[in-house]
């Protein structure tokens, strides 16, 4: 028997998904580009100021990725995983701004300038 070739099936007869090595099958740059759109989707949602604040949330891009990356059990794990934070990050946004708009009194005096 070949060994190198040899791969371990299921019950079914069909060959297992190997998913010790799916990291190494992601094209080049594809976490690069997941982590610049965790940076860009950061950049829009938490305050940040120059340089200095830019490179913080690189560093947070990157890590968080790298937690997700470590953690995920195959591609389509890593990508659901990263693309419902973001979406959840997306979503708490929109939903503190709507709290903010709700909260003023459209009808006070004060809001139409009429102090």
């Amino acid at each position: 028997m070949d060994t190198n070739n040899w791969r371990p099936t299921a019950p079914a007869g069909e060959p297992t998904m190997d998913t010790g090595d799916w990291r190494a099958q992601l094209p080049p740059g594809t976490r690069q580009r997941i982590v610049n759109k965790i940076l860009e989707t950061l950049k829009k949602h938490l305050p940040f100021s120059g340089q200095e604040g830019l490179q913080e949330l690189k560093k947070i891009a990157v890590r968080f990725e790298e937690k997700i990356y470590t953690a995920a059990t195959n591609e389509p794990d890593y990508l659901r995983k990263i693309s419902l934070k973001m979406l959840t990050m997306e979503t708490k946004s929109q939903n503190n701004i709507l709290n903010g708009l709700t909260s003023i009194n459209l009808s006070s005096p004060s809001y139409l300038g009429e102090d």
